[in-house]
């Protein structure tokens, strides 16, 4: 631990078990007044004023509320609530059906985000329930990601049409689509699954780690010798900060991947990658938007990032020695413990969201993203904070 984090965590309060039962209470009842208006449709992407607007199954983002009615289904089972269980599971596969005509229907699936819509969706739904739709939706939904696979690079390609210099790259983000892959090889006995997800993390943890080891956001590969090129950010505030998300998908992608490899490297690269993120937190532990900014910046935060940071090291810690594996607990616990305090909503009339002050997509002088859900609720947001307090409450099997 580096004494900038020493001194970070120093009086820091972790969660207690009757604080994330609270927590997770208030999940449960928000999301079953939820389901009047999003089981047949979804929430979009992120909160307008507070509150998240139906959309139809379409954009990357759509798996994240699914999960959180599986969530909110196996704490409902855990708490003995017979009528909510029944109405959370109906709910499920109403929308597992959903996702089943989607990707029948290859309507929105040409990216590499069919991890984020189809893990907590069907894979969950297959693994809790035993949905046969969504072992099946999930099956096409890992042959869909392995067409955007390029042989020249060993990486799946993030966007855009295939085979073009400009697309030919992929995004931190893709850690947590390949789940979806091991999940598939091991379903189907099909070796092709797992070695893409292989090579993939492989050239991923290869070059969008830097060398103080913050993370590049983007990185472009030659097309036509396959070598490393450049990296870049879309959503951070420059090409060379630390998009505070893009570090976060680092904390738990390398988690993933280590848990998937048990290549003993990805420890370390865990280890750096977290550090990095830590020591750029301002002291509440929920960083800006950007690491680039801290303590006293006028910019916004993104409450998203803590939640998902705090996923990767709940994961993380199973595989550690116990001294490390307590030590990255104990900081999930404190950052978990600064949302539920300070950016939760705690109200159904002010959002029917979870977590406020998260941020989607900031523009900035440097950046090409367009500004979308700044310091609203987002559905990650809400997903990764439901999953992490389900991870501190007892064993959970991940649905990634």
């Amino acid at each position: 631990m580096s004494e900038k984090v020493t001194k970070l965590l120093k009086d820091k309060t972790r969660i207690r078990q009757e604080e994330i039962n609270q927590a997770m209470d208030f999940a449960l009842t928000q999301i079953m007044d939820n389901l009047k208006e999003f089981t047949c449709h979804f929430k979009k992407a992120y909160s307008e004023n507070g509150f998240y607007q139906a959309t139809e199954n379409v954009n990357w983002t759509t798996g994240f509320w699914t999960g959180q009615i599986w969530l909110a289904w196996e704490w409902a089972r855990k708490k003995g609530l017979a009528r909510e269980a029944d109405a959370l599971k109906e709910a499920g596969q109403v929308q597992i059906d959903s996702f089943l005509e989607r990707i029948n229907e290859k309507r929105e699936v040409d990216h590499h985000d069919m991890g984020f819509l189809y893990s907590p969706s069907c894979v969950a739904g297959y693994k809790l329930i035993g949905s046969q739709k969504g072992r099946e939706a999930a099956i096409k939904a890992a042959d869909q990601l392995i067409t955007r696979f390029h042989p020249v690079g060993e990486f799946i390609q993030a966007w855009g049409p295939m085979d073009q210099p400009e697309n030919y790259r992929f995004i931190i983000d893709c850690l947590l689509n390949l789940p979806l892959l091991y999940w598939a090889s091991e379903e189907t006995g099909k070796e092709r699954y797992h070695e893409i997800a292989e090579k993939h993390i492989h050239t991923a943890i290869a070059n969008v780690i830097r060398e103080d080891y913050s993370t590049w956001h983007t990185f472009f590969m030659n097309m036509e010798t396959g070598e490393p090129d450049h990296g870049a950010t879309c959503q951070g505030y420059r090409d060379g900060s630390a998009w505070a998300r893009g570090q976060a998908w680092g904390v738990y992608g390398t988690a993933v991947a280590y848990r998937y490899t048990k290549r003993k490297r990805y420890i370390e690269d865990f280890k750096h990658v977290t550090g990095y993120f830590l020591e750029h937190l301002p002291s509440d532990l929920v960083p800006y938007w950007d690491l680039e900014f801290g303590e006293g910046d006028e910019e916004p935060r993104d409450s998203s990032s803590a939640s998902i940071a705090a996923c990767g090291m709940l994961e993380m810690a199973k595989y550690m020695e116990p001294e490390d594996g307590a030590y990255y607990r104990e900081i999930a616990e404190m950052i978990m413990k600064s949302l539920v305090d300070h950016y939760r909503v705690t109200s159904m009339e002010t959002s029917n969201g979870l977590v406020l002050h998260s941020t989607y997509s900031k523009k900035s002088p440097y950046n090409t993203c367009t500004p979308e859900g700044v310091d609203a609720c987002n559905i990650w947001g809400d997903y990764f904070y439901m999953e992490a307090l389900t991870r501190l409450s007892g064993e959970w099997n991940p649905y990634w």
